[in-house]
């Protein structure tokens, strides 16, 4: 009865796919490779997500504690045929149940996850700009990736050392910066860096991600300082300290 109700709620939404790969592609970074029983219908926008399924949104836990039943993580990669997802999870410092699941997961595991949402796609521009840390690389790739070699794009991506660097597509490729220690959390090194970036004017596109505190003050800092239109910057908070559901 459970199951046939659920079917009837989320099955329109819910995908089943099975864990085939899950390793480490830096320090703090791990990829997950998801494959599925059947191709994939629904439409897709690089720098999407989708929603891992923890705990059954119908179980007595899942009921009590909605808040804990999904957790988002951005795709890096859809297979041709549609019927493999490649995940870049970034393990940051914490014990949230969607850091347990990403350290934990292995191949052979089933998961179920809700394909896919968001907004935080490129979109048409004279050129783009790309912002962020290593959570927002994982949107960045795939995003940078579906341009193509003729789009023009800038930016910098900061990174706790150099060894915790993702690789990315493009070339030229975004800068890179390292805090070595120095907080995330609204980021001075990765501000500094944004205020010696060389772009051409403020007719482009921004894509700022990442620490929500760092977000708003390079959005600031290109509105105020640059005279960028504040239409014209697409922001997306992966986290942030005490806020639960981001990854």
């Amino acid at each position: 009865m459970a199951r046939t109700l659920r079917d009837r709620l989320f099955g329109k939404y819910a995908v089943e796919a099975t864990v085939t790969v899950a390793e480490q592609v830096t320090p703090a970074m791990r990829r997950i490779r998801l494959e599925t029983d059947q191709p994939v219908a629904f439409p897709y926008a690089p720098g999407q997500h989708i929603r891992i399924e923890l705990k059954d949104p119908l179980s007595v836990s899942g009921i009590l504690r909605p808040s804990e039943t999904l957790r988002t993580y951005t795709i890096w990669g859809l297979d041709p045929g549609r019927t493999a997802i490649e995940l870049r999870v970034h393990l940051y410092a914490g014990d949230g149940i969607g850091l347990r699941w990403a350290r934990a997961v292995r191949p052979g595991e089933r998961v179920t996850f809700w394909w896919p949402q968001g907004d935080f796609f490129t979109r048409e521009a004279a050129y783009h700009v790309f912002i962020g840390e290593e959570t927002a690389s994982a949107a960045f790739g795939p995003m940078i990736r579906a341009l193509g070699a003729s789009a023009e794009v800038f930016g910098v991506l900061e990174g706790e050392t150099p060894e915790h660097d993702l690789p990315m597509p493009g070339a030229p490729p975004l800068r890179r910066v390292h805090r070595h220690g120095a907080p995330a959390i609204a980021s001075r090194v990765l501000l500094a860096a944004v205020a010696e970036l060389d772009m051409p004017g403020n007719a482009g596109a921004a894509y700022v991600a990442g620490e929500a505190r760092t977000c708003q003050l390079v959005r600031d800092f290109l509105v105020r300082e640059r005279n960028w239109p504040r239409a014209s910057i697409k922001t997306k908070p992966f986290w942030t300290p005490g806020k639960r559901g981001l990854h």
